[in-house]
């Protein structure tokens, strides 16, 4: 897949309890972003945060909250992006959650991406867990190599 120079940063902010049906709304969106051939998805996970609540959120040890800021960024050509809008209110729809989806322009400098050396959702080690970009994780240093 290709990239263009111009591009367009789809940046979603919501909380890591959002959820649909018994899956992290964060996952549900990253998973229908690969479906929908979006160039890549990053999930970062806030250290600390407030919405519309003003309710702070924060990863201290005494106040530890298991609804932490989360922010995706997906960045794809602004047609890809475009037609993603409507998935990405349905997921907000079925998760009945709050957040704020923010779109910019963006200068693609460089994309590039490996080979995939495996075309089915299973990983290497059969858990099928797969990063944002559809790669397997790295495997463990303590994990002995077959």
């Amino acid at each position: 897949m290709e990239l263009k120079a111009e591009a367009k940063l789809l940046r979603i902010f919501l909380g890591e309890a959002d959820k649909v049906k018994h899956t992290a709304l964060y996952e549900a969106i990253v998973r229908e972003a690969r479906v929908h051939g979006l160039a890549g998805a990053t999930v970062w996970r806030g250290l600390m945060g407030f919405g519309r609540t003003s309710r702070i959120r924060t990863a201290k040890v005494l106040d530890l909250s298991t609804d932490l800021p989360i922010v995706i960024e997906i960045a794809d050509e602004e047609g890809k992006i475009n037609r993603f809008l409507p998935v990405l209110h349905d997921l907000f729809e079925s998760a009945q959650s709050g957040g704020l989806i923010t779109m910019e322009n963006v200068k693609v400098i460089k994309y590039l991406h490996g080979t995939d050396r495996e075309h089915s959702s299973q990983g290497v080690d059969g858990s099928g867990l797969l990063d944002a970009h559809g790669s397997e994780p790295a495997q463990s240093e303590t994990r002995r190599q077959p």
